[in-house]
């Protein structure tokens, strides 16, 4: 974990998860400071965006991020174990991801 932009920032070799959030044209409200945000598979990403804890964040919307408002309703921590897997699959190396599966078996 690295702190970048004010935020707490979880890598593996890339950016997977970042704890707070911003959207587009409100970069002072704390509104999304408790969010997550990760990059769900493409085919995930406008299902997520239907669900009212979940926005498109500026600067990583574009790139298929998707923020989930932990201030919007009780969090799903299944959900977002869930996601959080995704996104680092989506992001680590292959090599990093035969690890996670291994250690998973």
């Amino acid at each position: 974990m690295k702190v970048s932009h004010g935020h707490p920032n979880f890598f593996t070799k890339k950016v997977f998860a970042v704890f707070g959030g911003i959207v587009k044209g409100d970069h002072h409200a704390d509104t999304y400071a408790r969010s997550v945000l990760v990059l769900p598979d493409a085919d995930e990403r406008l299902a997520l965006l239907e669900d009212e804890r979940c926005f498109s964040p500026a600067y990583y919307g574009p790139s298929g991020w998707v923020g989930l408002n932990f201030l919007v309703g009780q969090p799903d921590w299944a959900q977002v174990a869930e996601l959080l897997d995704m996104s680092y699959r989506n992001t680590a190396p292959k090599r990093l991801v035969a690890e996670l599966d291994k250690s998973v078996e």
